[in-house]
């Protein structure tokens, strides 16, 4: 695993809490839950890659 894509991650979860921290402020919770939402589809867009690599290498270390 790159370090890249755990600063990746990092950088989308720190945006992701200020953004919703800041509509939560103003009242605007509903919209906040969208930021929220959308942060942790995008982190698992970016994720999926490496977990289909992690699937292949415990079917290669098993023999599945």
């Amino acid at each position: 695993m790159d370090i890249s894509l755990i600063l990746k991650v990092g950088g989308v979860g720190f945006l992701v809490s200020v953004i919703y921290q800041i509509l939560s402020k103003s009242g605007r919770e509903e919209q906040a839950l969208f930021v929220s939402i959308s942060g942790m589809i995008l982190v698992l867009l970016m994720l999926i890659g490496q977990l289909g690599e992690l699937i292949a290498s415990v079917r290669q270390v098993f023999g599945i």
